[in-house]
């Protein structure tokens, strides 16, 4: 097999058994991954002819390409590349090695050309990520990562149930537009692809888990799993219009819990919904001009969604905790961690000459092309929005308010080459959009420095801010609480495990009872046959205990199938 054929998950999984063997500064050999990944696909990979394999009389393909899977396969790569670079100083061998092996896992899943290779990355997924979040090993992060890849198995389940049936009833696994046509295969797909994309209802495992990771975990998880899912989205379910107004409460709901939020790591989750929503919304509409705006906004967003994660893991690193309400006044001496920040604010808040402008005006733009006015007035409102709880109250709190008394260091070395890089880039493609329109998938003619969305961009921003200010000089601001707030996840973070207590508390009264009663009707016996030990009459009562309440709880699960 010829280099170009290669799947390109392969130099990642390779880099991964290398981790362990690499100490000390050698471990900077681990950025070699992705570099050597994206040269193979830069100088190989258009011209590859692909890798197929059989398996029970099925064709899989690991390694499909075209312009789409190309954009989001540079991606990724740039990502591990940067987040390889900010995580360099980790000494937890756990964490380089699940950190390659999820980064080779996405890239897996966007060359992946049918249905149930993507269903393999898709699985490798939610297992390689799920580390990153037991790496934190507290209390906290250990429960939401179980959690966590107890919803991710359901999404795996939902796509592996869907991508069957859709076999059985096409006969193909190929990985083209199949909308939702009415089948169950459809919608199980759909929804599988909901849970990792964050839609409503279906998103608390991101809030959930996300600021719980370690450091340099939340910067992997916020380029990757979502991701692929929009990627997975474009594919399968272009100008399905059910995702408009999907993407239209994604972007929407999620300010509302960011404003109050008191951890700055769990708004920036949130405004990773927000900024999702931007992406299924483009997604929904269909056309060049959408599409092209979906995804572009995908890979702006990793960049300067990953530089806000990275400066605010650069403040829990030097500080410990990243709550708003205990930070301010650590511009004095994390300078360069503020500036980058600032960056990242202003590319999320789509200030001209910075990359989210030139992205999310896309989509803006395709909007109005179809006449979906509410829609474009949702997403103003949540233009609006995003401004104020991320490129406002991040930087605010955390580097500025009222002088907390902290004075950290400033981030690592490594840490603030990996921000500088992705804030230089945020700003390059925000001043020459036309880098990126260039390796979009579809065609199109689009200027977004016209007259129009520069001024109505910069009054929605101007007027945000006078709102922020005006706020907070009336004391209306929401104030940064210590507190953890719950939205959906409330139903299985409190009645649900409060049940269970009640189950087992009744369960084992059961169980004591009937050992009781067993141990009755054995003494009845004392006296008449030979005595049987203590120890093995505990043994054989409460065996049969548990015998009876399992085939009670059968009896009942019968009456529920």
């Amino acid at each position: 097999m010829g280099i170009a054929n290669l799947p390109p998950f392969v130099v990642f999984f390779v880099f991964a058994l290398l981790a362990p063997l690499l100490q000390g500064k050698s471990r900077i050999l681990l950025i070699l991954a992705p570099v050597l990944g994206a040269l193979n696909l830069f100088f190989n990979g258009a011209d590859s002819t692909g890798m197929t394999w059989e398996v029970a009389g099925m064709s899989l393909s690991l390694f499909q390409v075209d312009r789409l899977s190309m954009l989001f396969g540079y991606l990724f790569h740039l990502a591990a590349f940067i987040a390889l670079i900010y995580s360099i100083h980790v000494k937890d061998t756990i964490q380089q090695v699940t950190g390659l092996l999820y980064a080779g896992s996405a890239v897996g899943a966007v060359f992946a050309g049918d249905l149930l290779s993507v269903f393999m990355f898709w699985e490798l997924l939610a297992i390689t990520s799920a580390f990153l979040i037991w790496a934190r090993r507290t209390p906290e992060a250990i429960r939401a990562a179980n959690r966590y890849v107890i919803i991710q198995v359901l999404s795996g389940v939902l796509m592996l149930s869907g991508t069957i049936m859709l076999y059985q009833q096409t006969g193909s696994l190929a990985l083209n537009a199949i909308g939702l046509n009415g089948s169950a295969a459809s919608w199980m797909i759909f929804i599988a692809l909901g849970i990792k994309c964050g839609f409503p209802f279906l998103h608390t495992w991101l809030t959930d888990a996300y600021p719980l990771a370690t450091p340099t975990g939340t910067l992997y998880l916020s380029a990757f799993t979502t991701k692929v899912a929009v990627y997975l989205l474009a594919r399968l379910f272009p100008g399905e219009e059910l995702l408009i107004y999907i993407g239209a409460a994604m972007t929407c709901f999620p300010i509302f819990y960011a404003v109050i939020e008191n951890d700055l790591r769990k708004v920036l989750a949130y405004s990773l919904i927000n900024q999702l929503g931007f992406m299924v919304c483009g997604i929904g509409i269909g056309t060049a001009l959408a599409l092209n705006g979906a995804v572009a906004h995908a890979f702006n967003d990793v960049i300067f969604k990953g530089l806000l994660f990275m400066s605010m893991g650069a403040v829990l690193t030097r500080v410990g905790h990243v709550n708003g309400s205990d930070l301010g006044g650590l511009y004095k001496t994390m300078p360069r961690t503020t500036v980058f920040c600032l960056v990242g604010a202003a590319s999320i808040s789509a200030f001209p000459l910075f990359s989210g402008f030139v992205s999310k005006s896309m989509v803006m733009a395709a909007l109005l092309e179809q006449d979906q006015t509410i829609v474009w007035l949702m997403l103003l409102f949540a233009s609006a929005g995003v401004f104020h709880h991320a490129g406002i109250k991040i930087p605010f709190f955390a580097f500025f308010a009222h002088d907390s008394g902290l004075r950290p260091k400033e981030a690592p070395v490594n840490m603030q080459i990996a921000m500088g890089l992705s804030a230089v880039l945020c700003i390059v493609i925000g001043v020459n959009p036309q880098w990126l329109y260039a390796m979009l998938p579809w065609q199109m003619d689009y200027t977004p420095y016209d007259v129009t969305h520069v001024l109505t961009q910069l009054q929605i921003l101007f007027f945000s801010a006078l709102a922020f200010v005006w706020l907070n000089k009336q004391g209306l601001y929401p104030p940064e609480l210590r507190s953890v707030n719950l939205d959906v996840e409330w139903f299985y973070r409190r009645p649900l495990p409060a049940a269970g207590r009640w189950v087992v508390a009744r369960l084992t009264a059961l169980r004591e009872g009937l050992s009781g009663l067993f141990h009755g009707v054995a003494g009845q016996f004392e006296g008449r046959t030979r005595p049987m030990p203590t120890g093995t009459v505990t043994i054989l009562t409460r065996r049969m205990a548990w015998v009876f309440i399992a085939l009670m709880l059968l009896a009942l699960a019968s009456l529920t199938v």
